[in-house]
């Protein structure tokens, strides 16, 4: 029997489309699919250019059936639209997402609706800034971060495995911690990590693209070996000879230095030691003026001693003296020498 059935469904199908397939095997309907990316922005799509022969237009309500949208932003294959793209502010989570898809062909018109749950349709974006750190014991720690705005409803998957390995480990991790117990310092590892919207904030199924990976190991240090090893043997002796180079140059310049910076203020004093303490205060000595000059503002004449005395008019009456002080009588002082120059003529005057 079942081989009569195989050869008889063939048959019947010759006979009722002939040669060309049916029209229901050749246009079979789309499917609407839509993936809501990192909550940022969402596409719908039901089907490509090859499988697609009429131009369907998408629409699209929440609750209320009266409020359909036709979709703004449709995707398009060769003037065959493809999908429906929907920016943040149209998006609409925790509320059943229904979709229509309308197309006329041959007169008729083709219909095909669909209801889904956008929470259940989230495609976090790969985790970002993989950093490996060295623990205690032989023991790794590998950190990422996020870019999705609900990281708590996150879980994550750490892959992993050595260069001596051929089969790669795989972890579910909460967190955005993993850390791996024991390494080989003779191994390179290479770890990648991938997350998903955990049950509690969806039902989805859908993981993120594997991020970038991250080398750890001797293989991978091996390039920073190098780059430390011409910075000790290098870099770091040619900036100390430098450096001393340099403070060789300013010690042996620091008082001109010293002086351009902060000029020295004068001191006076030490310009008349010489004065006070080899010369004695001696002046015209000290300054280096000439002996005969010296000599010339000394005086070359001499003075006697000039006794004058006041005597009272003739019609005067003399003074009463007392009897115990008597007058004082006046001696003519002795002629000068003839020998000598006065500038007086008389030792003594007369008023």
């Amino acid at each position: 029997m079942a081989a009569l059935a195989t050869f008889l469904v063939p048959v019947l199908l010759l006979l009722l489309c002939g040669p060309d397939p049916c029209p229901a095997a050749a246009h079979s309907q789309p499917e609407v699919k839509c993936v809501l990316f990192n909550e940022e922005y969402m596409n719908c799509t039901w089907g490509s250019r090859e499988t697609l022969k009429a131009n369907y237009s998408l629409y699209y309500w929440y609750r209320n059936t009266s409020n359909k949208v036709e979709c703004k932003h449709y995707r398009q294959d060769q003037d065959i639209r493809v999908g429906c793209h929907f920016n943040q502010n149209e998006i609409i989570q925790f509320q059943p997402f229904h979709v229509l898809l309308k197309a006329s062909m041959g007169g008729s018109t083709l219909e095909i609706s669909k209801r889904m749950e956008l929470q259940d349709l989230v495609k976090p974006d790969a985790p970002v800034n993989l950093t490996i750190h060295n623990m205690s014991n032989n023991q790794l720690q590998l950190t990422w971060a996020t870019t999705y705005p609900k990281a708590k409803c996150l879980e994550h998957a750490v892959k992993y495995k050595s260069n001596k390995d051929t089969d790669w480990m795989e972890i579910s991790v909460n967190g955005d911690v993993f850390s791996l117990p024991s390494v080989d310092y003779k191994k390179f590892y290479t770890f990648y990590v991938r997350s998903k919207v955990n049950k509690y904030c969806g039902r989805t199924q859908l993981w993120s693209e594997w991020s970038v990976p991250v080398v750890w190991g001797s293989n991978s240090t091996s390039k920073s070996t190098v780059h430390w090893f011409w910075i000790h043997t290098v870099l770091i002796p040619i900036a100390s000879c430098v450096i001393l180079l340099v403070l060789v140059i300013l010690l042996v310049r620091m008082e001109r230095v010293w002086v351009i910076l902060m000029p020295r203020i004068p001191n006076p004093s030490k310009n008349f030691d010489e004065l006070f303490i080899t010369h004695n205060g001696n002046f015209q000595e000290w300054a280096g003026v000439p002996k005969d000059v010296v000599e010339s503002f000394k005086p070359n004449y001499s003075e006697n001693i000039c006794y004058v005395s006041e005597l009272p008019p003739k019609d005067s009456y003399d003074p009463l003296w007392e009897s115990s002080n008597p007058p004082p009588s006046v001696m003519p002082s002795a002629s000068p020498a003839p020998g000598e120059h006065s500038p007086y003529k008389n030792s003594y005057g007369r008023v």
